[in-house]
């Protein structure tokens, strides 16, 4: 379905746990079964359940077409969901909630790369080992400081080439 004159609702819902409310005033008008919506949203959304991910649904005034889909995912859920878990530290300086290692943050950052202003996937590991600072997460046990500089040193150009397509 091409977005030319098309509406798209953009949302925010817990994984799996959509519901109807305020949000179904912009769909309401446009003729969208609700119910129909909310089964696709949370079936959609399923695998990141308790997380906050962002949705969209697209509808065609005319037709009546819906599309539901995910929207970009935040490296900090991509990075939850790995860990199993459902909320980063409360103090990330002094509690570490989980390890990741290295081939995890390529993988994370290989699937966050069309969203992010690079092409170059050792950036896009940098990024997400940025993200994993702020979140209480190490990576192969270390600080992701110290991740970041084995990255620059070539310590993982071996690893990294593991993910060149």
């Amino acid at each position: 379905m091409s977005e030319d004159n098309k509406v798209v609702v953009r949302l925010m819902f817990r994984g799996g746990q959509a519901r109807p409310g305020p949000w179904t005033s912009q769909l309401g008008p446009l003729g969208v079964p609700i119910g129909k919506v909310v089964q696709e949203i949370n079936k959609l959304t399923k695998e990141y359940e308790g997380m906050k991910v962002p949705v969209e649904i697209v509808v065609d005034p005319q037709t009546r077409q819906r599309e539901v889909r995910l929207g970009k995912i935040p490296t900090s859920v991509l990075i939850l969901k790995k860990l199993g878990k459902k909320k980063g530290a409360h103090n990330p300086k002094h509690e570490v909630i989980g390890d990741l290692s290295i081939r995890d943050v390529i993988e994370i950052a290989k699937q966050k790369l069309p969203d992010l202003n690079t092409d170059d996937l050792k950036a896009a590991t940098k990024t997400v080992l940025g993200t994993m600072l702020s979140m209480g997460v190490t990576c192969e046990g270390k600080n992701p400081k110290e991740c970041i500089k084995e990255i620059d040193e070539g310590k993982y150009d071996d690893v990294f080439k593991e993910f060149e397509d």
